[in-house]
């Protein structure tokens, strides 16, 4: 591919918290304290999207039919989002649809979290943003105080809030209703997204890239800055960032790029298409906006990598995935030096970490995980994992040198890349 797919249809926490002097300078090679989350219920997937930094996350449960596991357009069952504090999970409920879904989504320091829902409401024009084959309105939300309400559209049916902040400031991508002339024919979503930001119960569109006729906000920070993407229905042509009103394009290899994330620093992570535009690495923006690209060198036989959370500490993690789209390794990455975390997760975690999405002051991670053994052997599990002082000793890499076979399977990982946006092209 010329430029990386674009990343549409994803599936996919009251005071400033003082980092504790013990973590301040945490290393990669750090041991790991390691809460399986589980997941919920008949659901064959949990996976913990994002994390506050209270250590409160903000877990993804989803279930697929048996034998379309291994099918890239494998159908979504059903999906929902839960609230996990300290083992204690509570359902966010839906907009009156049956699912709910999140594009990493965020949980804010004050317990606010943002995603999207199905409606009760059929798309008048057939789409399916919330990605579960019921063509119902997909919309986003904010959750607060137990409480989900819809977030206004730019005058379209759909859209998805990806990220809020401790302002309470959320970003995403809003519908303005008009059909996407850049769009392949028959494709089933296929309206103008554009990269939005609501404060104050209001939204307004961020601005594009010239050229571009489509967006998404990733992420915003605690200074408002935003970062994600421009492009068109079927390609992010730009990796973008926004401040005051402004968009600016980063720095990539010529093949596109997708900014996932931003710190209070203003260093941001994400996606870059490599330099022959035959895959996607992890790339990070150290000196921000106006700094150069630096890419994240993969595990060896690998062949995808993703930098999706970073830390004001630098601190940067991820996944990367073998050569089959099956979720592979999740990674922390620091002073350019890549860790995978199946080196430092202990062997009693009976855990092996494939995908590491979010990291908070604390230095703690958010994500999946492939049970190894015993009664829930092969299933994924939602992780939290908590920096220790202490001698990791065996690591799940010391006793599964082999990487493990999920048994619902590393085949829902290729429903995940699905809802990433790569490896195919419908929106």
């Amino acid at each position: 591919m010329s430029a990386l797919s674009r990343l549409r249809n994803f599936w996919i926490p009251w005071v400033a918290v003082i980092v504790l002097g013990c973590f301040s300078n945490a290393a990669a090679q750090t041991s790991y304290k390691v809460t399986d989350l589980g997941t919920e219920g008949n659901d064959i997937l949990g996976c913990a999207m994002s994390l506050n930094n209270e250590g409160w996350t903000e877990v993804m449960a989803q279930n697929l039919p048996p034998g379309q596991q291994d099918n890239l357009g494998g159908t979504l069952l059903s999906g929902r989002l839960f609230l996990d504090i300290d083992g204690f999970k509570l359902d966010l409920g839906t907009l009156g649809g049956t699912n709910t879904s999140s594009n990493w989504g965020e949980i804010n320091d004050f317990g606010l979290i943002v995603g999207d829902s199905e409606t009760a409401v059929p798309d008048p024009n057939g789409e399916d943003i919330c990605g579960f084959g019921t063509h119902l309105t997909c919309r986003p939300f904010l959750w607060e105080f137990s409480k989900m309400r819809a977030l206004p559209t730019l005058g379209g049916n759909n859209g998805q809030a990806s990220s809020i902040n401790n302002r309470g400031q959320i970003v995403g991508f809003a519908e303005n209703g008009a059909l996407d002339p850049t769009c392949t024919p028959g494709i089933t979503n296929n309206r103008i997204a554009l990269p939005a930001k609501w404060e104050n119960g209001t939204v307004k569109p961020l601005p594009l890239v010239t050229g571009d006729f489509d967006g998404d906000a990733m992420w915003i920070n605690d200074l408002g800055q935003a970062v994600g993407y421009s492009g068109n229905c079927l390609v992010a042509t730009h990796g973008a960032s926004w401040e005051n009103g402004v968009v600016s394009t980063l720095q990539d290899l010529g093949n596109g790029a997708i900014a996932q994330s931003i710190n209070n620093r203003g260093q941001i992570v994400g996606q870059i298409g490599s330099a022959d535009g035959s895959t996607a690495i992890g790339g990070v923006w150290l000196n921000g906006k106006d700094g150069a690209v630096t890419g994240i060198v993969l595990p060896q036989g690998d062949a995808i990598a993703l930098a999706t959370g970073i830390n004001d500490q630098g601190q940067v993690v991820g996944s990367t995935l073998d050569p089959n789209f099956n979720w592979s390794h999740a990674f922390i990455w620091q002073n350019n030096v890549l860790t995978t975390l199946d080196t430092v997760f202990p062997a009693s975690a009976n855990l092996f970490p494939v995908m590491a999405n979010k990291i908070n002051e604390r230095g703690q991670i958010s994500g999946m995980a492939i049970v190894q053994s015993g009664p829930h052997k092969g299933e994924i599990h939602a992780f939290l994992a908590t920096p220790v002082n202490e001698a990791v000793g065996k690591s799940i890499a010391d006793v599964a040198p082999t990487h493990p076979k999920a048994n619902s399977s590393a085949n829902v990982n290729k429903q995940l890349l699905q809802k990433l946006g790569i490896g195919h092209s419908e929106r």
